[in-house]
């Protein structure tokens, strides 16, 4: 993507009159030389493999180190009942849920933008999309607003763990779904920028600290919070809300993070939940 900063597209979008999503579009299918039908076809292809991997799920399955699975089913239980989140909310966490323990349990996924932070973006979207029944023309629409922010952040950024902790990978999915549930919640291509930063900036220093270097504990739960947050931070961008630090400057902000972290933090399994007397136990059994 030619794109290297969040204000470039929306200067594109604004020179041609058209949306930040079309954008995306467009240099989609400038770079891999193929028509706009072709290049929908494919976002499509992706948002129905998010839903199918959804809809998949399989409560009775348990991930090889047995710390993941059936998770998602106790949230879906919860939903009819009198919760504290409410039932849209418990749906949102229960989709985040299931994705990632399918992820664990070695299932088909979307990574977006990575495998373990793939629960995100498909919890938010989806439930919007059962919520509102919004067209799957619209949700390709949402898709190219999550693909357009993603690629901003792994460009000024970065979107692994490794590389920048959690906050690279959790953050980065939860910055890209507050912009698609923005836009479809009827927020400007402004809006949608603000509330990615919100996002974003609401998870800056998120460490990486696998158990056993496993993408399960904490990995999983982090998907909720992500998800939820993103749709809090979209409501906030509606609401008129704004973030103070422009949104590039908070992606910049979040490489600088991640590069004063320490390695421990980042993915090694040598820190944070990882380091803790039941962490390493829990690494010595499943290794």
């Amino acid at each position: 993507m030619g794109f290297r900063s969040l204000d470039e597209i929306m200067s594109q979008a604004k020179k041609n009159g058209i949306r930040f999503w079309e954008v995306i579009l467009e240099e989609d299918c400038k770079e891999r030389q193929v028509a706009k039908e072709d290049s929908m076809n494919k976002m499509l292809s992706l948002y129905h493999s998010m839903k199918e991997a959804n809809d998949s799920y399989d409560s009775k399955l348990r991930s090889s180190s047995k710390l993941a699975g059936g998770d998602g089913e106790k949230l879906m239980n919860q939903i009819g009942k009198n919760t504290i989140c409410g039932d849209f909310i418990n749906d949102v966490m229960a989709k985040a849920v299931k994705m990632g323990e399918s992820n664990a349990c070695m299932r088909r996924i979307v990574a977006a933008p990575t495998a373990g932070s793939c629960g995100v973006v498909p919890a938010v979207l989806i439930s919007l999309q059962e919520k509102y029944d919004f067209s799957d023309e619209k949700m390709v629409e949402a898709m190219y607003v999550v693909a357009g922010v993603g690629e901003i952040i792994a460009t000024r950024a970065f979107i692994s763990g490794a590389e920048g902790g959690c906050q690279a990978e959790i953050g980065s999915a939860s910055a890209m779904a507050a912009a698609a549930a923005s836009y479809l919640m009827g927020g400007d291509d402004e809006c949608q920028l603000h509330a990615s930063a919100i996002a974003l900036k609401s998870l800056l220093g998120l460490v990486c600290d696998p158990v056993a270097g496993l993408v399960e504990v904490p990995c999983i739960k982090r998907n909720v919070i992500g998800a939820v947050n993103s749709l809090t931070s979209a409501d906030l961008a509606l609401a008129g809300i704004r973030s103070a630090i422009p949104p590039d400057e908070v992606i910049d902000a979040m490489r600088t993070v991640g590069m004063r972290m320490h390695s421990s933090l980042r993915e090694t399994g040598e820190g944070g939940l990882a380091a803790t007397k039941t962490g390493i136990q829990i690494a010595n059994k499943v290794l």
